[in-house]
């Protein structure tokens, strides 16, 4: 690091658990959003800020006017704009020493895979359970974290998925998904539900608390458990998520 980089990363270096080893170690670390919404909005801001050195965004949607309510990347000048190009000059206006690589298309079975090879993790911030089980699959193949959260209301939950390593996968949770776009429980659909913004923005920034820890190995990861907050109660929880021993994701994963 150099000194301006000491300098904008201070806070980040004076925690005993990140040090100039751990900020390092973000600098030089990549990370996959797919989603650049209410979601992925505050989580992709304290991922630059914190200096995660490489950002990719894959988003197919543009910018609209109901967006603006929650989806903090984006500004009433950016109105019919592709999300991931107001993203990126968001970003880089933030943090000019971070490289974001924005992807205009939809995540798909068929570019799943040569993309989520160029990172470290993959972070699922939309609200699309198609979207989840594509990436479930990808990363389970390849040994990396799957970070994702959902929202509606006033409450949300937050998931680590690290099946490789003993703990459940996606699929574990719903063995069965509907082939429609009905979504299951535990997701969100912003189509459908309403959402306070502010609660996309505590889900997104505890998620983005989850990408560094997991990152840099602190802390204590939520693989195995899901984080349940429900804001209008102030009620939070977290719950023990068991592995399906007959979960044909994880049985295929042992196989490949």
């Amino acid at each position: 690091m150099n000194g301006l980089e000491r300098q904008r990363y201070n806070r980040n270096i004076l925690l005993p658990e990140i040090g100039t080893a751990g900020q390092e170690t973000l600098l030089a670390s990549r990370v996959l959003v797919v989603g650049a919404g209410g979601l992925g909005s505050p989580l992709l801001l304290y991922l630059a800020a914190a200096g995660v050195g490489h950002l990719g965004i894959i988003d197919d949607d543009l910018v609209s006017l109901s967006n603006l309510q929650r989806q903090i990347l984006h500004a009433t000048e950016d109105l019919d704009r592709p999300k991931v190009t107001s993203a990126l000059e968001t970003l880089s206006s933030l943090n000019p020493g971070i490289h974001v690589t924005p992807y205009n298309e939809r995540l798909t079975e068929q570019n799943v895979h040569p993309l989520a090879h160029q990172y470290d993790l993959v972070v699922v911030a939309c609200d699309n359970f198609e979207t989840r089980t594509i990436v479930n699959a990808a990363c389970m193949h390849q040994k990396k974290p799957m970070l994702t959260a959902a929202v509606s209301g006033f409450s949300g939950q937050i998931y680590t998925f690290k099946p490789y390593l003993g703990s459940a996968c996606y699929r574990c949770i719903y063995p069965n998904l509907p082939t429609s776009n009905l979504v299951p429980p535990l997701a969100s659909n912003a189509f459908e539900d309403g959402i306070l913004g502010s609660v996309a923005g505590v889900l997104g920034s505890w998620l983005s608390t989850e990408v560094v820890k997991e990152l840099l190995n602190i802390g204590e990861s939520l693989a195995g458990q899901i984080l349940i907050l429900d804001v209008l109660r102030n009620n939070f929880r977290k719950l023990h998520i068991p592995r399906d021993p007959v979960c044909s994701f994880c049985r295929k994963s042992q196989t490949d």
